[in-house]
This record gives structure tokens, sequence and C-alpha cells, in this order.
């Protein structure tokens, strides 16, 4: 009975994490309340409360399956077989993309994912977490094989990432849009580019 119990349960949360997006997406990440949900869902608000114990847990909850996603497929493509800097690539040039569809091109849902930022959710931290590690584990592919140089791996990755921010970050891309910079291309052409092993490294070893 627990198991058909707990089975119930993550089938009820699963249920309110998909009407409570769709109302995003619909009315707006402010305007839709908890009734809102419930009422889709012909349950009370204290059924919710049951399975959220607050409004803002169940936005987490959205944010989290919203930036799950990107992270099983950017770890889908890491764990490929291939050249590491061609993986690194589509890695990058992929978050860019699902990152630009999913929040830019819904100004609702985008509303969403910069009130998480500005607030620092748990769950922002921990996704940029997750993604700094997927690239991470590709450099050091790539620093196993030669392909790459780079004494501290944790340290490029995040430096990375860092250099990324513009074609990751959900406000940014929205906010550099049309302004003046590198091209995705061009930026991930730098980053490789910085990876690359340095003329004469080999001698020196």
């Amino acid at each position: 009975m627990t198991l058909i119990s707990e089975h119930v349960e993550t089938d009820t949360r699963e249920r309110i994490l998909v009407v409570a997006e769709r109302l995003f997406r619909q009315i707006g990440y402010q305007k839709t309340t908890v009734a809102d949900i419930a009422k889709e869902l012909r349950m009370s608000p204290a059924n919710v409360y049951r399975f959220f114990d607050s409004k803002k847990a169940i936005h987490e909850g959205v944010a989290r399956t919203l930036m799950g996603g990107v992270e099983e497929v950017a770890q889908e493509i890491a764990t490929r077989p291939g050249p590491a800097a061609a993986r690194l690539r589509e890695l990058m040039t992929t978050i860019n993309r699902m990152n630009s569809e999913r929040y830019i091109g819904d100004s609702k849902l985008h509303e969403m994912v910069e009130i998480a930022m500005e607030e620092s959710w748990e769950v922002c931290v921990a996704h940029m977490q997750t993604i700094t590690e997927t690239i991470g584990g590709v450099i050091a592919q790539g620093v196993a094989t030669g392909e790459f140089e780079a004494d501290d791996v944790p340290l490029a990755a995040m430096c990375v990432c860092t250099g990324m921010m513009r074609f990751f970050h959900p406000q940014m891309i929205a906010q550099c849009a049309n302004k003046p910079g590198p091209s995705l291309d061009q930026m991930i052409d730098f980053v490789l580019a910085g990876l690359a092993p340095r003329a004469g490294s080999a001698v020196r070893k």
C-alpha cells in the first residue's frame, strides 16, 4: 500500500506542476494563484498545499522541471563518443537554443525565470552548478586525450560558463539580443581556442 500511495502522490505532484506551468504560460507567473491551479485540477487549494507547502514551492518545482530538461540534454551530449571540442560546441549551442526557446520566446514564462534569478532561488544555483560540472566533464575528457589543455579543470569550466553567460542566462539572452557583441559561434570559437593546447606545451612537459 505504501508503494501505491507514494506513486499516487508523485503523480499528483507532477500533475500540479504541469498545470502550473500551463497557467504560467497562459496568464502569467504573477497572476497565477494556487486557487487557479486547484480549480484546473478540480481539487481544493488545501489539497494542493498537501503536496507543496507554498506558492513559491510550486514555482520552484516548475523551474526545476524546465531546468532539469536542459540538464538532461546537456548530459546526453556530454557523454556521447567523439571529439571533445565538437561535443562542447554542441552542448553550448544547445543550452543557448533551449533557454532561448523556453524562456525568451515566451514572455510570461520569462517573467517567472526573471524573478527566480533575481531571488537567487536554490534551484537556479543548483542548475548552474550542474551545467558547470557537465561542461567540466567534457573538458576533462579533452584534457585526457590531449585535445584540450587545462591545469585546473573545475576552474576552466567556471571560466567557460562565465564567458558564455550572455548566451546561457535567460535575462542576458533577452537583454543582449540587439546589442553589439560576438555571435554565439564566435564566442564558442574563442572558448575552444582558449582550451586548445598551447604551442610548445608538449615540449615543456
